[in-house]
C-alpha cells in the first residue's frame, strides 16, 4: 500500500478527530473562532472547524472552594484566625471565560480578602454566636461582586474560629464564673422559696393551734415506727387541759 496514501488517511482521521468533540450534560465549550466568540455549544456532539476554532469546556457544577485560614483583628482587637467554604457555581460560560483570566483563583482570592473585612468589622461574641448573620453577610457581598463573571455564589459558611491560648483561657473563666453565678442564684430562689412556705405554714398554725397539737402527734407516730428504742417526749400542757376540764365536769347521776 502505497505510504503517501496512508499518511493522508492518517491527517483525515486526526482532522475529524480534533474537528469533533462531545459534552457531557453539565459542560458547555465556549467556542472561538479566529479570536472572536460565536457562542455557547453542548451537550453533546459538538463540530469545529480545525484550526480555526478553538473551545474552552466549563463545568456547570457546583464548586467547593476551601479558604484558607485568614488571620483576622475583630472589632473589639482580638486576633483570630479563620477559615470558611465557599459553594458557588458558574452560571454563564461565556462571561467566565471572557471577563476574568481564572474565575477558580479569582473567586478565591475575593472571598479570603472579603473574610477579613466583614470579619474585622464584627466584635468577637458576634463572630461566634452571630455566624448564621456573619454568613449571609458574606454571600451577598462575594456574590454581589463575582455577578459580573457569570459565577453565582449559593452559600458562604464559616467553619473554624481559632482563638489565642490566653483567650481560651479567659473564656473557660468566664463560662466558669457563670455557672457558679447562676448556681447561687437557684440556691437562693429556693431558700426564698422555702421561707415563703414556711411563713404560710406558721401563719396557718396561728390561725388554728389545734393543727400543731396535730402535727406534734403526727411526729409522734413516726417516730415510734421508725425507732425500736423507747423515746420520751414531754406532753404539752394542752392536750392535758382536755381532760382536767372533763374530770372537774361533775357526774350525773342516773
Amino acid at each position: 500500500m502505497n505510504p503517501a496514501f496512508l499518511v493522508a488517511v492518517f491527517l483525515l482521521v486526526a482532522l475529524i478527530a480534533s474537528a469533533v468533540r462531545v459534552l457531557k450534560e453539565y459542560e458547555r465549550g465556549v467556542v472561538f473562532r479566529l479570536g472572536r466568540v460565536i457562542g455557547v455549544k453542548g451537550p453533546g456532539v459538538v463540530f469545529l472547524i480545525p484550526m480555526i476554532d478553538r473551545m474552552v469546556k466549563v463545568s456547570l457544577r457546583t464548586l467547593v472552594m476551601d479558604v484558607p485560614p485568614q488571620d483576622v483583628i475583630t472589632l473589639d482587637n482580638v486576633t483570630v484566625k479563620v477559615n470558611a467554604v465557599i459553594y458557588f457555581r458558574v452560571i454563564d460560560p461565556e462571561k467566565s471565560v471572557i471577563e476574568v483570566e481564572d474565575f477558580l483563583f479569582a473567586t478565591s482570592q475575593l472571598a479570603q480578602t472579603t473574610l477579613r473585612s466583614v470579619l474585622g468589622e464584627s466584635a468577637l461574641d458576634s463572630l461566634l454566636s452571630d455566624r448564621e448573620r456573619i454568613n449571609t453577610e458574606l454571600q451577598k457581598i462575594i456574590d454581589r461582586q463575582t455577578d459580573p463573571w457569570g459565577i453565582k455564589v449559593s452559600s458562604v459558611e464559616v467553619k473554624d474560629v481559632e482563638l489565642p491560648v490566653e483567650m481560651r483561657r479567659a473564656m473557660a473563666k468566664q463560662a466558669e464564673a457563670e455557672r457558679e453565678r447562676r448556681a447561687k442564684i437557684i440556691a437562693a430562689e429556693g431558700e426564698f422559696q422555702a421561707a415563703e412556705k414556711l411563713s404560710d405554714a406558721a401563719g396557718m398554725i396561728e390561725q388554728r393551734p389545734v393543727a400543731l397539737q396535730l402535727r406534734y402527734l403526727q411526729t409522734l407516730a413516726e417516730i415510734a415506727t421508725e425507732n425500736n428504742s423507747t423515746t420520751v417526749f414531754p406532753i404539752p400542757i394542752e392536750l392535758l387541759r382536755a381532760f382536767e376540764k372533763k374530770a372537774s365536769e361533775p357526774r350525773s347521776d342516773s
